[in-house]
């Protein structure tokens, strides 16, 4: 089953449906499911999920809000939950050896925490999460402003792939030294699960992109709208950018605000073909289409700088295939050491402004993701570009990125390919 338009199975109209609104305290179970990856009649995909679903049920809050879930571990295995791109306190991250144990299967976890900012985000497992998250273990989290921009509809759009037989099961080859070593766990089937299939032509939307995959960086194209980016990884963008096509690394979020020109067709160009992954249907309407301009989204209160910054490091990525490391546990390594240390990497005052060079000495991209906090991506001058929390870094090349670390705790920076960040692509920052 190559990755090709043949083998294209259009997306389901899986509704991702809010579990709650402004509620304080919910539930989150995870529990094996069976999901319908491929369409009806052509196999079913045993899988994990939460709340008897993947992906999971929309987590909603509206920005402020307190945020109360009780963990439900009925996995079958250790679990733990992280609400990645949530500048959330410390004990909360969700992340094994660091911040909590791991859940074991059948105890349950209390999380609770501020949600700071407004924005895209998503949760997922963070214990042996290049299999779990594989296996379906993962959800939106949408973070409303206090006044949410004036659109007819928003809706979820989780771009994934996944790596199946013929009859629709997983392949069950979750710790393949191959993936491992090499550009990680790509899938041969892709697509995207949106939240509504259909919308008035005409209307305005926004559109929240999300890319939950374990490896692939996805270059999205979307037609059918005439818009404007206005968010990168939850973070409102200072000025509005043309759409263009979208490329989004493992974890990577990007939000669009659009008026709806014709079908919405979401799609990805594989270096040979263009791969459809999604349709959302135009209904004809004759209602009246806004003619007042598309705004930039008000912004979150993220400390950063004028571009100065306290101190200057260096991460280097190394190993992987071609790499020069041997195999086993340590495929790769941040600067020659591979996994977590007992030190910290860095150790740093709160407020400390630190300008990082990523450095990509391997043959495959490598998605930075740094928990706790946003940081700037520099451009080649060494100007402040948007805000992130995952930074996209090409094979042998490089990227600056500048962070106020002000969120106190142990803070977890890794690959978000993930079967690299399991053997050995990973780090950690303390805060004090």
């Amino acid at each position: 089953m190559p990755l090709s338009r043949r083998t294209f199975l259009a997306s389901t109209a899986a509704a991702l449906v809010p579990a709650w609104g402004r509620a304080s305290t919910m539930r989150l179970t995870a529990e094996p499911v069976v999901a319908q990856i491929l369409p009806e009649g052509s196999g079913t995909t045993p899988s994990l999920g939460f709340n008897g679903s993947t992906p999971g049920p929309v987590l909603r809050v509206r920005q402020g809000d307190e945020l109360a879930v009780t963990f439900e571990n009925r996995a079958g295995e250790p679990s733990s939950v992280h609400w990645h791109g949530i500048r959330i306190d410390n004990a909360m991250d969700g992340v094994p050896e660091l911040t909590q144990d791991a859940v074991p299967d059948g105890e349950d976890f209390q999380y609770r925490f501020v949600t700071p900012d407004a924005g895209t985000f998503w949760y997922h497992s963070h214990d042996r999460s290049w299999e779990q998250v594989a296996r379906g273990l993962y959800g939106p989290l949408i973070v409303d402003e206090r006044k949410p921009p004036d659109v007819d509809a928003d809706i979820i759009v989780m771009i994934d792939d996944w790596w199946l037989e013929k009859t629709g099961e997983l392949r069950d080859d979750f710790s393949s030294m191959f993936h491992f070593s090499h550009g990680g766990r790509l899938g041969n089937f892709a697509k995207a699960i949106v939240s509504r299939p259909s919308v008035p032509e005409g209307d305005r939307v926004r559109l929240r992109l999300i890319n939950t995959s374990n490896a692939r960086v996805f270059p999205v194209d979307v037609s059918g709208v005439e818009g404007s980016l206005v968010a990168l990884d939850g973070m409102p963008l200072k000025a509005l950018r043309p759409i263009g096509t979208i490329h989004l690394a493992p974890a990577q979020r990007a939000d669009i605000i659009a008026d709806v020109a014709g079908d919405i067709e979401f799609s990805f160009w594989t270096g040979q073909e263009h791969y459809p992954l999604a349709t959302i249907n135009a209904e004809r309407s004759d209602s009246t289409p806004r003619t007042y301009p598309i705004v930039p989204l008000p912004p979150n209160d993220v400390a950063t700088t004028n571009g100065d910054a306290d101190m200057h490091v260096t991460l280097r990525m190394q190993g992987g295939a071609m790499g020069g490391r041997h195999p086993g546990d340590d495929i790769w390594s941040f600067n020659g050491v591979s996994g977590l240390q007992e030190s910290p990497w860095l150790q740093l005052q709160r407020g400390t402004a630190v300008r990082m060079t990523l450095v990509n000495d391997t043959f495959f991209p490598h998605g930075i993701h740094l928990h706790g906090h946003h940081f700037h991506e520099l451009d080649r001058e060494g100007s402040l570009g948007p805000l992130r929390d995952t930074s996209l870094v090409d094979s042998r090349d490089s990227r600056d990125i500048l962070c106020v670390f002000n969120n106190p705790g142990k803070w977890l920076l890794h690959c978000h390919t993930l079967g690299h960040s399991a053997t050995g692509l990973k780090t950690w920052v303390e805060v004090a």
